[in-house]
């Protein structure tokens, strides 16, 4: 086993004591981000950079495997193009950073810095789409938005993140539903399979669907501290921006029609996710899929013959299945090594000394379990194989028991109040579908309905906080 806790870096604030300051001390330690001169802009170091570039490429392959393109769209908007949807610009407005000036001179209308490209790139679509033949219009982009936010945490809530955002247009409603759920089942496996973050999937309530959208599809993952994470979204826009922004085509029948619209994305505030699922009180805890470093090689005794180039034959034999990388300095301790490369949360550390050497094995850590096995060298590309697979695997139970033990089925107001102030989590019961009593319930306890899960459950036949016909199942949660 590894060290005690005790025995482990101060600089890291216990989870239980205070988890903002953990998860603020764990990007900071750990070389993930840092703070800019302007409030709200984090600069992601390279560490994790490497994080959303793992990302990037699991969910661009998804993607154009299913037929989508990639193009880029202005950052500036003009603010006419924005005052052509009311509904849209009354929900972004807050939040809107605008260029007023060029150098000296004032510009002769605003321009809006993305907060997100539903109206430039309706404004495209107009010019490009003529027939029913041209249709499906699948494109994503990856960029930059910003959205100015009054209070900010690095990943979680920044006014400038990067981004996917998809848009398509279709010739029916169907065609354009069957997207929406595609994509979010996408983002499902993605945050799943990719990340060993459970989720919950379903529909937003129309209170907290996407301003415009004709319905918006959400997962919803369980943080450590019991918060709930809105971790991707998918939105079914209808004809919503479509008729808005006079995108026609000749359909078969030779009539001009509006197409459906949808637009969906996932953003770098995924990171913040992963760090808030499986982080522990020694820093970072990441899953191989996802990790910039899957394994670290740490030579004991370099300055002993053989031992620095054995290390580096281990890291031959590894570099072409794993990302891997060998720390061979010589001012570092073992031991400071060990600690470093557990606060960044690599996966597995491959620890080969003299003796190691002599007996023809090599010692292999786990960072989820803090567990050390011996391998035989000759095995040793394959046991590190099955046990990066066994790391993915066990994270993903872990972390969905911990969901589990924090979702709680309540049949009250005083008890979703009694469970939002003392243990925090998810909270199911039974909804009339009134938006008072769902407004009743965020004013009072600031807890939203996360989502209206696909999954249902019939817990009762009337909703527990007003006493209405019951409609369906909700989750409930405090929210990032």
């Amino acid at each position: 086993m590894g060290k005690s806790k005790s025995q482990f870096v101060s600089e890291i604030t216990p989870m239980d004591e205070d988890f903002a300051q953990w998860y603020t001390d764990v990007i900071k330690k750990t070389d993930m981000v840092d703070y800019s001169s302007v409030k709200g802009f984090m600069v992601i170091k390279h560490y994790g950079y490497a994080v959303w570039e793992n990302i990037q490429a699991h969910l661009n392959k998804r993607f154009k495997d299913t037929g989508h393109k990639n193009c880029y769209f202005p950052l500036l908007i003009p603010e006419r193009l924005l005052q052509k949807e009311a509904e849209h610009v009354e929900g972004f407005a807050p939040e809107v950073a605008w260029v007023t000036h060029a150098g000296k001179e004032k510009l002769a209308e605003r321009l809006c810095i993305r907060p997100t490209s539903e109206t430039i790139i309706c404004e495209m679509y107009a010019k490009w789409l003529k027939s029913y033949r041209d249709l499906p219009f699948l494109y994503n982009q990856w960029c930059n938005v910003v959205r100015w936010e009054k209070s900010t945490r690095p990943f979680l809530r920044t006014s400038e993140f990067l981004w996917q955002e998809g848009h398509t247009l279709h010739e029916t409603y169907d065609e354009a539903q069957e997207e929406t759920i595609k994509i979010l089942n996408i983002y499902r496996e993605m945050a799943e399979e990719f990340l060993a973050m459970p989720v919950l999937v379903g529909k937003k309530t129309e209170k907290e669907r996407f301003a415009g959208a004709h319905s918006t599809y959400t997962m919803e993952a369980l943080m450590h501290d019991g918060k709930a994470l809105q971790a991707g979204t998918s939105h079914n826009l209808g004809q919503h921006f479509t008729k808005a922004f006079d995108i026609e085509f000749l359909d078969r029948d030779g009539e001009l029609k509006n197409p459906y619209h949808t637009s969906w994305g996932v953003s770098t505030r995924l990171i913040g996710g992963i760090i808030m699922t499986h982080g522990d009180d020694r820093g970072l805890v990441f899953p191989p899929k996802v990790a910039p470093i899957e394994v670290v090689i740490v030579p004991i005794a370099t300055q002993k013959e053989g031992v620095k180039e054995k290390a580096a034959e281990l890291f031959e034999r590894l570099k072409n299945t794993t990302r891997v990388e060998l720390d061979d300095r010589e001012h570092y301790s073992p031991g400071w090594k060990f600690n470093e490369w557990e606060m960044k949360g690599v996966p597995v550390r491959v620890e080969i000394g003299p003796k190691d050497i002599e007996k023809g094995q090599a010692v292999l850590f786990r960072r989820d379990t803090l567990e050390k096995t011996i391998v035989a060298l000759e095995d040793l590309e394959k046991e590190v194989t099955r046990l990066l697979d066994d790391i993915q695997k066990n994270l993903l139970y872990k972390a969905k028991r911990a969901r589990d033990e924090k979702t709680f089925y309540v049949q009250s107001f005083e008890e979703l109040k009694d469970i939002m102030s003392t243990k925090q989590g998810f909270a199911k019961a039974m909804w009339c579908e009134d938006p008072e009593c769902e407004e009743r319930i965020k004013r009072e306890l600031g807890v939203t309905i996360r989502c209206i899960p696909f999954e249902q459950e019939k817990l009762g036949d009337s909703c527990p906080f007003c006493g209405k016909e019951a409609k369906e199942m909700v989750y409930y949660a405090k929210a990032y």
